[in-house]
C-alpha cells in the first residue's frame, strides 16, 4: 500500500535534502514501507537526529504505511496515534519493532498525520493499544516476513531456514547474515503478506515489549525543544484571539471594534459564524482580534466592546440544578438492569445503609491551553488547506475542515505536533474550526490561541451528577442456610447531562456505553438489584473528560462500599472481597443491561472479579493500609475494572481543625500486558495528581448560564506542596492489554474521601472536599 504524499512544504528553514539525511534516507534511496508523513516531527531512538524538524519526504517502495526501511537499515516508524505525554510515541513503535525484530538503536518515530489509510486515528477511550496491539503487532511480524523472505530466496533456500534477529536475517544453515538495509530493495519488491496469517512471537519471547526503553521525545520535551501547536511558525502568519459568547447558544447582537483596530499590529477584527443548536462539537461564534503577534491580539480584543443576546441557557445555575439532580435520583427512575425485586423488600433500617453523592461540572484544564495554525491555500474547489493542531481526533477534524472549506478531505493536510495534556479536550475540533474560518477570510496563515481564562470558560465540562446508592447488610441469623453474601437489596440511581445532547440536542439520559463505566457494570455478588437513571438537560457544553463516567460511579461506588463496611464494623479490604463473592466472570447479561464498554469485547475483556480481588489485595499489602495510624491520620481504599484494567488505589491522610494533608498515595494496576511500564507509571502517578484536583478543590460553577471560574486561583490545579509520596505497582499479566490514561482515576477519588472519613469522621458525600475542609 502506497500512502499519498502532499504538497512539499519547507518549514523552520530545513530542507528537504537535510530532512532525508537526518532520517538517515538518501534523497534517491529505495526504501521499505511507507510515504514518510510529511510536516511531522522525526526522532531517531539514539538521539542522533534528536530535534523536530519539519519537511516532506517520500518513499520510493512501499510495504504498509507504518514501516520504511532504508538501505542503511535506519528504519521510521509511523505512529498514527496523537502524544500528549502518555507515551503513544514509543509505545507504538516498541510492539512493530519487537515483532519485526529491529534493532532499537536504529528506529526512529515519524508522526502520522490524519489519513484514513491507517485506520481508525482517535487518541482516545484509553483505546489506542488496548485496540491495535494485535493489529501492530501483525504489521510488524509482516515486515520481519517480508524480510525473511527476500534473504531466502537470495540464498535460495525456503524461508524456514532463516530467521530474522536484530536487524539481520541469519541462514540456518550455513550461518551466512544480511542486514535489514541489504535485504530492503528486494524486500519492497515483494508482495505484502496477509496480515491475519502472520504467526506473532510467544509472549516470553518479546525484546521491547514490557522492557523499558529509551523513550522518544523525552530529551527534546526536557530541554524546552520540543514542538508544540503554540510552536508554530510561519511567514506572514497573524495571532488571533477570540471573544466569544460568554452563554452557550448566545450570540452577537452588535459590536464596536473602533478602539481595537487602534492598537498596534492588530490587522481585522472578524465576526465569527454562530453557532447553531445542537451545538456538536462546532465554535461557539464571537468576535476575533487578527493581529501580528499574541499581544496586540489580546490588547485588541480587550478593547471590544460586544452587545450579546445570550439566549435560553442565560438562566442555568449550577446549585439549583445539583439540588433538582440530588432530588431526582432519590426517587425511582427508569430501569435499566433489575434482578429479584427490591421494591417488595422491607428494609431494615438498622442495616441498611442510603446516601447520595455529587460531582460538579469539571475542565480538563490541560497545561497547555488549545491552539491550532491553519493555511488556506487557493481558491474554492481547488483550494488545499494544511492545518497545524495538537488533536486527539485527526480524521475527524479533518473532514469538518474540508467541509467548512467546500473542499475534498483529501485536500486537507493536516499534522499533529505534541500535546502538553489533554484529557479529553483535544477530541473537540472547535478550536481548529475557529482558525479554519478565519484563514477563508484572510489570504495568509492564522493560529488561534486559547488563554487559560478561554480554556476555562469556554469548555466541553464532565456533567454535573448525582448518584444514590442504597443496599441492605443481610443478617445471617435471619437466612435458613446462612448466606454467602454480606449485602443485597441493592439500589442504585444516576442522574446527569449525557454527552450525546451536544450532538442530537433530545438525549436526556445517558446511553449504554455512560452507563457500562462503572455503573451497570456492577461485579458485586447480588440476588436483588435495581439499577435505574433519571432526565437530565444540558445547558453548558458536555465532554469526555478523562475516565467520563467512571468519575462519579466510581465515587458513588467506592464511597458506599466504604459506607457498608463502616456499618458492618468490618475493614474495607474484607467488605469489597465480600461484596466481590467467588472469583468468576460477571455475566453482564443479567438483569437484562445491554453491556457496551468503549467497544470492550465481552469476551476477550471480562469483568473478572478475580484480578479485581488481587488488585485490591495488592495495593492493600503493599500500602499496609491495616496499620495502626497516628491519631487523626488513617487509609483509605478503592477498586474498579475500567477501560479493561483493574485498578486499586489506596491513600493516607492527616486531618487535623478541619484541615486536610495527604501523607502517601498507591495505586496498582493490572492492565494486562504492559507494553512500555515507565509510562503506565507515568500515567498512574498523573492519574494521582489529577485526581487530587477534582477531589479537593476541582468544579466548575455556572450562574446566569456563565462559568464562574476563570483561571487557576479559582479553578486550581494540584500544586506541589499537596503532593505526597506516590507509589505505583504493576501487576504482571498476559491478558490483553486494558486501557491506562482513564482507569486510575475512578478509584483514587473516593480512596481520598475515604481516608477523610476514616481520619476525621467528617463524610465527603459532594465534591469537592474544600466546601467543607481547608485543602
Amino acid at each position: 500500500m502506497t500512502m499519498q504524499s502532499s504538497t512539499e512544504t519547507t518549514i523552520l528553514n530545513v530542507s528537504r535534502r537535510k530532512f532525508l539525511k537526518q532520517l538517515g534516507i538518501g534523497s534517491g534511496a529505495l526504501v521499505l514501507a511507507t510515504a514518510l508523513p510529511g510536516l511531522s516531527p522525526v526522532y531517531a531512538a539514539d538521539n542522533l537526529a534528536g530535534k523536530a524538524n519539519y519537511e516532506v519526504g517520500k518513499a520510493e517502495h512501499a510495504l504498509n504505511i507504518f514501516v520504511s526501511l532504508d538501505t542503511d537499515g535506519t528504519t521510521s516508524i509511523v505512529c498514527h496515534r496523537s502524544e500528549m505525554g502518555q507515551g503513544i510515541r514509543t509505545t507504538v513503535p516498541q510492539i512493530i519493532a519487537d515483532e519485526m525484530q529491529a534493532l532499537w538503536s536504529n528506529v526512529f518515530v515519524v508522526q502520522g498525520q490524519a489519513d484514513k489509510a491507517y485506520g481508525q486515528q482517535n487518541t482516545a477511550g484509553s483505546s489506542s493499544i488496548r485496540g491495535q496491539f494485535t493489529r501492530l503487532r501483525q504489521i510488524g511480524a509482516a515486515v520481519r516476513h517480508m524480510l525473511e523472505q527476500a534473504a531466502a530466496n537470495q540464498w535460495q533456500v525456503a524461508i524456514n531456514e532463516v530467521t530474522a534477529n536484530q536487524h539481520v536475517v541469519i541462514n540456518n544453515i550455513t550461518g551466512e547474515k544480511l542486514s535489514f538495509g541489504e535485504l530492503a530493495i528486494a524486500a519492497s519488491q515483494l508482495e505484502a503478506p496477509e496480515l491475519t496469517t502472520m504467526k506473532l512471537k510467544d509472549i516470553k519471547d518479546f525484546n521491547y515489549i514490557g522492557k523499558e526503553v529509551k523513550l522518544f521525545d523525552l530529551e527534546d520535551i526536557v530541554a524546552g525543544e520540543a514542538i508544540y501547536s503554540h510552536d508554530v511558525q510561519l511567514p506572514n502568519m497573524l495571532i488571533a484571539s477570540i471573544q466569544r459568547p460568554p452563554v452557550v447558544g448566545g450570540v452577537v447582537k452588535s459590536f464596536d471594534d473602533a478602539e481595537a483596530k487602534k492598537v498596534t499590529g492588530v490587522v481585522a477584527v472578524i465576526q465569527l459564524k454562530p453557532n447553531t443548536f445542537p451545538f456538536r462539537t462546532n465554535p461557539l461564534g464571537g468576535v476575533a482580534v487578527l493581529a501580528k503577534n499574541t499581544w496586540a491580539a489580546q490588547e485588541g480584543r480587550k478593547k471590544l466592546k460586544i452587545v450579546w443576546d445570550n439566549g435560553e441557557h442565560a438562566s442555568y445555575n449550577t446549585a439549583n440544578f445539583s439540588d433538582e439532580l440530588i432530588k431526582k435520583v432519590n426517587q425511582p427512575g427508569k430501569s435499566i438492569r433489575s434482578a429479584g425485586d427490591v421494591y417488595a423488600h422491607t428494609y431494615d433500617p438498622d442495616r441498611t445503609v442510603e446516601a447520595t453523592y455529587s460531582v460538579p461540572h469539571i475542565n480538563h484544564s490541560p497545561m497547555e491551553t488549545e491552539a491550532a495554525t491553519a493555511w488556506l491555500q487557493g481558491k474554492d474547489k481547488s483550494a488545499t488547506l494544511t492545518i497545524w493542531a495538537g488533536t486527539q481526533n485527526p480524521q475527524g477534524a479533518q473532514n469538518l475542515a474540508a467541509k467548512e472549506c467546500g473542499i475534498d478531505v483529501n485536500q486537507v493536510t493536516l499534522n499533529i505536533p505534541l500535546m502538553g495534556g489533554a484529557f479529553g479536550r483535544k477530541s473537540k475540533p472547535d478550536f481548529i474550526l475557529e482558525a479554519v474560518q478565519l484563514a477563508k477570510q484572510v489570504n495568509v496563515p492564522v493560529k488561534v490561541i486559547w488563554t487559560r481564562e478561554d480554556d476555562i470558560k469556554h469548555g466541553f465540562y464532565h456533567s454535573i451528577s448525582a448518584n444514590y446508592m442504597k443496599a441492605e447488610l443481610v443478617d445471617q441469623s435471619k437466612t435458613e442456610h446462612g448466606s454467602n453474601k454480606v449485602a443485597d437489596y441493592w439500589i442504585q440511581r444516576v442522574a446527569y447531562p449525557p454527552i450525546g445532547w451536544l450532538f442530537n440536542g433530545k438525549q436526556t439520559r445517558p446511553n449504554a456505553n455512560d452507563l457500562s463505566l462503572g455503573f451497570a457494570d456492577t461485579p458485586f455478588q447480588l440476588d436483588n438489584l435495581q439499577y435505574e437513571t433519571q432526565e437530565a438537560s444540558s445547558h453548558v457544553r458536555p465532554g469526555w473528560v478523562r475516565a467520563v463516567s467512571d468519575i462519579n460511579n466510581g465515587f458513588a461506588q467506592g464511597s458506599f462500599v466504604d459506607e457498608l463496611a463502616v456499618k458492618a464494623n468490618m475493614s474495607a479490604r474484607q467488605m469489597w472481597l465480600e461484596l466481590l463473592g467467588s472469583d468468576r466472570y460477571v455475566d453482564l447479561k443479567q438483569g437484562g443491561f445491554k453491556y457496551n464498554n468503549a467497544g470492550l469485547n465481552p469476551t476477550e475483556y471480562p469483568v473478572d472479579t478475580k484480578r479485581l480481588k488481587d488488585t485490591l489485595n495488592l495495593v492493600c499489602d503493599k500500602a499496609n493500609v491495616e496499620e495502626k495510624t497516628a491519631q487523626n491520620e488513617a487509609w483509605g481504599i478503592s477498586v474498579i475494572r475500567s477501560f479493561g484494567s483493574y485498578v486499586a488505589a489506596a491513600t493516607k491522610v492527616r486531618v487535623v481543625n478541619k484541615q486536610v494533608k495527604i501523607l502517601e498515595m498507591h495505586t496498582a494496576i493490572d492492565c494486562g500486558i504492559t507494553v512500555t511500564p515507565d509510562r503506565v507509571i507515568a500515567q498512574m502517578e498523573g492519574a494521582m495528581v489529577f485526581s487530587l484536583s477534582i477531589t479537593l478543590m476541582g468544579g466548575i460553577s455556572v450562574k446566569d448560564g456563565a462559568v464562574e471560574q476563570s483561571n487557576f486561583h479559582d479553578s486550581p490545579v494540584t500544586r506541589m506542596n499537596q503532593s505526597p509520596p506516590m507509589f505505583v505497582h504493576l501487576v504482571e499479566s498476559e491478558h490483553p492489554p486494558g486501557g491506562v490514561g482513564e482507569p486510575g482515576i475512578p478509584p483514587i477519588i473516593p480512596s481520598i474521601t475515604n481516608a477523610i472519613y476514616r481520619a476525621s469522621g467528617i463524610r465527603i458525600r459532594h465534591l469537592p472536599v474544600n466546601k467543607e475542609l481547608s485543602v
